[in-house]
């Protein structure tokens, strides 16, 4: 017969959440992760519920109790043969086999003593398994406090199986709940149950939170560094200043050490990377080489906002030689910029200072400093007209160049007119764009003029239309909509070949460049225009509103031959005279994907760029991209590029990528990648093989004589052993190749 001491009632678990049955099922097969535990509805603090077949009392406030006994507080609960409770002293012992369950672990026991008023509890002969996070193990003596767990002669692993891939042996391991870290005490790592290394102190995380301490290496091999290592450092400083530090060893370069400082405090957040190296062994001559970055946001009060963001490196070919996280092997200049805004009920106001550092042998950009720019956040109203004013005050220098000093004043009030209806809308603005120079340095025998006052006005028109349908043409419950466009745009044709161009370059024309009011960014050039602009789009959507075929079309038409674009002393490449620009998307199947977009001149029937990517999405993430594209003009080269990029799950564990791109135009490789990734519930590694041509900026893009560097590079991770802020198998799939991105477009 059952006799019950306590109120009796049922204990209810949580289930797996969708996203861990997911990971166990592809990777495990089923979870080694425990379910969470819940205490038992309505148990009150202090309270111990008690179930068995039998019980005896001994005294009035001890009792014995066999067979079947399970005891529940809201802490824990606690399956057992016997156990006998001594309520006074809130003293409990209990034998085996014995199961415990709390809400971060569940362990299998022989024995067990506890301090039930002060949550202490002690097991002997220990298995146990985690409920927060991936982890097993056994020990000899398991200690349970407010803290975590205590483990004397113990083991911890992250994987499943009765023969995990790695396992830690220790003397002591703590695991803290409150820190979210686990630490060992002379530990031996075993893989594969061969003992690979010693550690006699080591810690590794139990949840997301930070900690200081080794990250995950990385080795690699190449023509152009020799053996590689990467073995960063994370410093965490305080909950708001973090520091990683990276020794980066090149056997043909040297020791380069990386440094990062993040930091964010109630107004600023910001980064300084440091990276230095004190003679590269392949380039003695060079002796020092360095980058330093910082980059820093900051909100002061409500209405002010401030960024820095400065780069500089100690030679030219720093970023192509030696690569860095800071900016891109093909950037010709880095960018130096510090600027405050001030946001107002009326006006914006942005004071900037900019300046770039020059790569490679190209001219000298202009420093701005300042240039103040002012602009309104709302505009006046007259009757249906909006009125609005806004300019900027520039100063340029540059030692190098022939106008070494100059002075911008410009100023344009714009009047607008915008009505909007579901179907149709109608803009027209007016503008008159008025700019004052004055030009310093040596301009005898130039065009260019010390003193000039520039007064253009501008005339825009845009309409456009809105249609939709039902229809069933090639998709079944379809809507197909229909959205021409037109706009006239009228400029006055001036010469400005007088004026220094200081951060004026030309935009890109692609099928929404066609309806700008713009062809230059800045105003040193400001393009004489009378011309229409006649375009049209066409979208379905299917009946799950899911657009999956859209198509665009536009072409530029002039007026007179004096509106047609001419570039005045900007180098910026051919003229364009009758613009063409199209431009699709085509989505016709779950699994398939093709974008594609051309400009093309009408007059000349010249092709200027285009681009074509089809991508094939099958199971399991399986992927095959084909792409396309053309540019007639790249700084005086022509560019025609083909690839195939491939990614194949060969298992739920295996995966297999490739890449190759070739150079169309002078009939070579441009970049080949092949890689390999194992990725289990406990351990991952990732090996690719890379040959791309090196970047060299004093070389032109269509060279004969390309270098190329040919590299293997190796990741391998214990999962369990390090965050997933350090690593993360899904990671490798957005670096470099691995990570899929939609096809670019011309105007990326």
């Amino acid at each position: 017969m059952s006799k019950t001491w306590g109120i009796l009632m049922l204990s209810v678990l949580s289930a797996p959440s969708l996203a861990e049955t997911e990971f166990a099922h592809k990777f495990c097969g089923t979870s080694m992760q425990t379910r969470a535990w819940q205490p038992l509805p309505d148990l009150k603090l202090g309270t111990v519920d008690i179930k068995a077949d039998d019980v005896e009392l001994l005294g009035t406030q001890s009792a014995e109790f066999t067979g079947n006994v399970d005891i529940n507080t809201v802490k824990m609960s606690l399956s057992a043969q016997t156990a006998l409770i001594d309520k006074q002293r809130g003293l409990l012992n209990a034998t085996g086999p014995i199961t415990y369950r709390d809400t971060i672990s569940q362990i299998s026991s022989s024995g067990l003593n506890a301090d039930l008023n002060n949550s202490e509890v002690s097991l002997l002969g220990a298995n146990y398994s985690l409920t927060e996070q991936q982890g097993k193990g056994g020990a000899e003596k398991l200690s349970i406090n407010e803290s975590g767990l205590m483990l004397m002669n113990a083991s911890f692993t992250a994987c499943p199986g009765e023969t995990p891939a790695w396992e830690i042996e220790a003397d002591e391991i703590n695991l803290l709940r409150e820190e979210g870290w686990g630490e060992t005490h002379n530990a031996i790592l075993r893989i594969l149950d061969t003992p690979v290394l010693y550690l006699p102190y080591f810690t590794f995380p139990l949840d997301e939170r930070r900690k200081s301490g080794l990250l995950t290496p990385n080795i690699s091999s190449s023509d152009k560094y020799g053996l590689e290592t990467i073995t960063p450092y994370y410093w965490n400083i305080a909950p708001n200043l973090d520091a990683t530090i990276t020794p980066r060893y090149m056997s043909r370069k040297g020791l380069q050490l990386q440094t990062e400082f993040r930091y964010l405090t109630e107004q600023h957040e910001g980064l300084v990377g440091i990276e230095y190296l004190n003679k590269d062994d392949s380039e003695p001559d060079l002796g020092e080489r360095y980058m330093l970055h910082w980059q820093q946001r900051s909100y002061v009060g409500e209405n002010w906002r401030a960024n820095v963001d400065i780069s500089n490196v100690s030679d030219d070919n720093y970023i192509t030689d030696l690569k860095s996280n800071y900016a891109s092997k093909t950037d010709t200049q880095l960018y130096r910029t510090g600027s405050l805004t001030h946001l107002g009920e009326t006006w914006r106001t942005d004071i900037k200072i900019q300046n770039f550092e020059v790569l490679g042998n190209h001219l000298k950009s202009y420093t701005a400093i300042p240039q103040i720019n002012f602009t309104q956040t709302a505009p006046w109203r007259l009757d249906n007209f909006d009125l609005s004013i806004a300019g900027e005050i520039s100063h340029f220098t540059n030692d190098s160049a022939v106008i070494d000093q100059a002075t911008r004043v410009h100023i344009e009030p714009k009047a607008r007119f915008d009505y909007k209806e579901h179907a149709w809308s109608f803009l027209s603005e007016i503008s008159l764009l008025q700019t004052n120079y004055k030009q310093h340095g040596d301009l005898k025998g130039t065009q260019y003029r010390e003193s000039i006052s520039r007064t253009i006005p501008k005339v825009r028109l845009y309409s456009q239309l809105n249609f939709e349908r039902d229809t069933s043409y090639f998709i079944e419950d379809g809507i197909q909509t229909l959205e021409p466009q037109i706009q006239y745009l009228y400029t006055t044709n001036k010469d400005q070949s007088d004026i220094g161009l200081f951060d004026t370059t030309k935009l890109q024309d692609d099928y929404y460049g066609l309806f700008r009011d713009v062809r230059f960014s800045g105003v040193d050039r400001i393009a004489a225009a009378n011309q229409f602009t006649l375009g049209a789009t066409t979208r379905l959507f299917d009946k799950k509103q899911e657009e999956v075929f859209n198509f665009s079309a536009g072409q530029i038409f002039y007026l007179s031959d004096s509106a047609k674009p001419t570039e005045q002393g900007l180098a910026s490449g051919t003229n364009y005279n009758a613009l063409f620009a199209a431009q699709t998307m085509l989505h016709w199947h779950r699994r398939w994907y093709f974008s594609g977009g051309i400009q093309y001149d009408t007059d000349s029937k010249q092709m200027i760029q285009s681009n074509a990517t089809l991508d094939y999405k099958g199971d399991n993430n399986q992927l095959v991209q084909l792409n396309h594209r053309y540019a007639n003009d790249v700084s005086g080269n022509t560019i025609e590029q083909a690839g195939v990029f491939t990614s194949i799950p060969i298992s739920d564990e295996w995966k297999f990528i490739a890449s190759y791109h070739r150079d169309l135009d002078n009939n070579r490789s441009v970049e080949v990648l092949s890689g390999l990734q194992y990725e289990s519930c406990c351990w991952a590694f990732q090996i690719t093989g890379h040959r791309q041509i090196e970047t060299d900026l004093n070389q032109s893009i269509g060279q004969e004589q390309a270098t190329f560097d040919s590299s293997i590079r190796l990741n391998f991770v214990l999962k369990g052993l390090g965050s997933k802020n350090s690593y993360d198998a899904q990671k490798l799939l957005q670096q470099g190749i691995f990570g899929y991105r939609r096809p670019y477009f011309l105007n990326n």
